[in-house]
């Protein structure tokens, strides 16, 4: 009884196999049957990847904690890069401009802005020990930025032109025309004083006239941005635009008499 059962078995397994064989042998039904196969194939795979992935987990969470250091190390060294490039293409300027001056002058920094007009004011990290004195006007490669008011042995406090304390006398590049400077706390210096016949255009260049021993002669104020008249129609005035951002100094030179 045993031994004919066992033969059956032994013949229907043949018979699946053969049909099994014959059916991969048929292309309308081979396609069908080898995506049936793939996926008990692939299913011991998945389940050692999966084993893997829970494995090494903590491993791979470190090294990628790791990387993501890595990563913001190496751009704070870059920023850091670019930041000491720029200071020395500014540096450079600064030292070339210097050269060129036919005067004594000092170089300093600005170290910090005063609370009270932050807008208008910067301190300088030189003071008398560097021969910087009172009085002292502060310029930079683009032209007048301001004058000292105080100084201690190590620093220096300058206004800058935008404030209403400091007048510039001043010239009108292409005509001549005289004026004087203040300035509004603004982005604007105003050029006061002219005359109705003043010859003064639009994009005229402004420079220090040299009138007042305070500032050099022919360092650049600004450019003419409008011309308008009076409140007490004895005359016109005229609205500057620094040359210098005065929000972005961070570089400058002393004027030594």
């Amino acid at each position: 009884m045993f031994k004919f059962k066992n033969k059956n078995l032994i013949r229907i397994v043949s018979f699946c196999c053969l049909l099994l064989f014959l059916s991969g042998l048929i292309p309308s039904v081979r396609h069908n049957y080898l995506n049936v196969l793939k996926y008990p194939l692939l299913l011991p795979g998945f389940i050692g990847s999966e084993i893997k992935g829970i494995i090494f987990y903590h491993r791979n969470f470190i090294r990628y904690q790791a990387q993501i250091n890595e990563i913001d190390t190496l751009t704070q060294r870059l920023n850091a890069l670019g930041e000491t490039a720029l200071e020395n293409a500014r540096l450079q300027g600064l030292l070339s401009f210097k050269d060129q001056q036919p005067y004594k002058t000092v170089a300093a920094r600005v170290v910090g802005r005063c609370p009270d007009s932050w807008g208008s004011c910067m301190i300088l990290d030189k003071g008398n020990r560097s021969g910087i004195k009172r009085g002292m006007p502060v310029i930079t490669p683009l032209g007048l930025a301001g004058r000292i008011t105080e100084v201690s042995a190590i620093a220096a406090k300058a206004i800058l032109i935008n404030d209403p304390n400091l007048n510039v006398s001043a010239i009108v590049q292409r005509s001549r025309q005289e004026g004087l400077i203040s300035g509004t706390l603004g982005n604007d210096l105003i050029m006061r004083y002219l005359p109705e016949e003043a010859d003064i255009k639009l994009q005229d260049v402004v420079l220090t006239s040299g009138l007042n021993r305070a500032y050099p002669k022919g360092q650049v104020i600004g450019t003419v941005v409008e011309i308008g008249q009076e409140f007490s129609g004895l005359g016109r005035y005229a609205l500057i635009k620094p040359a210098v951002c005065l929000s972005c100094v961070e570089e400058v030179l002393v004027v030594i008499p």
